[in-house]
């Protein structure tokens, strides 16, 4: 009877801990998928910029055009330094990631950061232009493919690229989300002028960091030369298509949309004020790639004149395999999040209001 008391009593504390076992590993896997509650404060969106024309004809008939327009969620508890999040197709990128997952739009409200996406004058929601405007069909989906970097070319996927290859819906949704962007000098400076306006009316904080995708970092790198604040704070680029050069650095300004955009030496210097630059790449990126190459020329232009720029290879320098054109929305998108706000820790731009 000993014996068989003693078995009952074995195998019960078997099953006592094998329960407890269950409860933590379903504990920690709760805590894992648990994501803290976004508590704003409020959301909305205005109009900023522009121009108000009179109809040669009858002035006194008007046309309010050319602004930009800004979508804001500000937390319930914020915290100082303002995202402002700049596209280069549309504002979907900076909402989901490629599967429709959380994007850093959602991340970074959790982390309490007021969040605003910005459309510039005539693209998106700020499409009421002073001009006409033209839209023509091109057939450029599988050219985004490589330009994207998702591969070398369609339909061959880069090994362990951070996008859902076998998602057909993931790859509509990435084509699909796009924006008429008017890559043209003409518009690079409307856009720039109205992110200007933006940021020195204090409507989106005191405390800017931008955060751009493709050309939108030519853009952002303009703004700053054209800002009559300090309120811009930091840029982080991800792969920035276009930089910006001092008129004695013995470039050449090009002639469309991509640049390079030449200003004056003192207008330049504007970025070497701010607390931080950071231009970042994906995987499969190297000095072969133009834009690489002028993003360490810029870099070091900044640090020349007393700045802190730096350039980031998320792969080489941070072992963050398979990264894209658009780092911020891909499946490893959380540990992008993770480099983000180290760089905030780091130049002490995480401070609450």
């Amino acid at each position: 009877m000993l014996a068989v008391d003693n078995f009952r009593w074995l195998a019960g504390l078997l099953l006592v801990v094998s329960a407890a076992r269950v409860v933590a590993v379903a504990g920690e896997e709760a805590r894992r998928r648990w994501k803290k509650p976004i508590m704003l404060a409020e959301s909305g969106g205005f109009v900023i910029g522009g121009k108000v024309l009179q109809n040669p004809r009858n002035p006194n008939l008007t046309l309010s055009c050319d602004h930009g327009y800004v979508e804001y969620f500000m937390p319930w508890s914020p915290r100082e330094t303002s995202l402002v999040m700049w596209h280069s197709s549309s504002t979907q990128v900076w909402q989901n990631r490629w599967d429709g997952g959380e994007g850093f739009k959602d991340m970074f409200l959790r982390r309490e950061y007021p969040v605003y996406l910005w459309d510039g004058p005539r693209v998106g929601r700020a499409n009421w232009a002073c001009n006409t405007t033209y839209y023509v069909p091109s057939y450029r989906d599988q050219g985004n493919f490589a330009a994207w970097n998702f591969g070398p070319r369609y339909p061959d996927w880069w090994p362990g690229v951070q996008f859902p290859t076998d998602d057909p819906e993931a790859w509509h949704q990435a084509t699909s989300a796009r924006y008429q962007e008017f890559d043209t000098i003409e518009n690079v400076h409307l856009e720039t002028d109205a992110a200007a306006v933006a940021a020195d009316s204090g409507r989106l904080g005191e405390n800017i960091v931008y955060l751009t995708n493709s050309a939108a970092g030519l853009r952002a790198q303009l703004t700053v030369t054209k800002s009559n604040s300090t309120n811009i704070k930091g840029l982080v680029m991800y792969e920035s298509v276009g930089y910006v050069f001092p008129d004695n650095a013995g470039v050449r300004a090009g002639f469309g949309g991509f640049g390079p955009f030449v200003v004056p030496l003192e207008e330049f210097k504007k970025l070497a004020k701010l607390s931080a630059v950071q231009f970042v790449w994906g995987d499969h990126r190297d000095d072969t790639y133009v834009y690489v190459r002028q993003s360490r020329q810029v870099a070091a232009l900044i640090n020349q004149y007393g700045g802190d720029a730096e350039v980031l290879f998320l792969g080489e320098d941070l072992g963050l395999k398979g990264s894209t054109h658009s780092a911020f929305a891909d499946m490893d998108n959380d540990k992008v999040a993770d480099v983000l706000d180290d760089f905030l820790a780091s130049n002490g731009l995480d401070d609450y209001a």
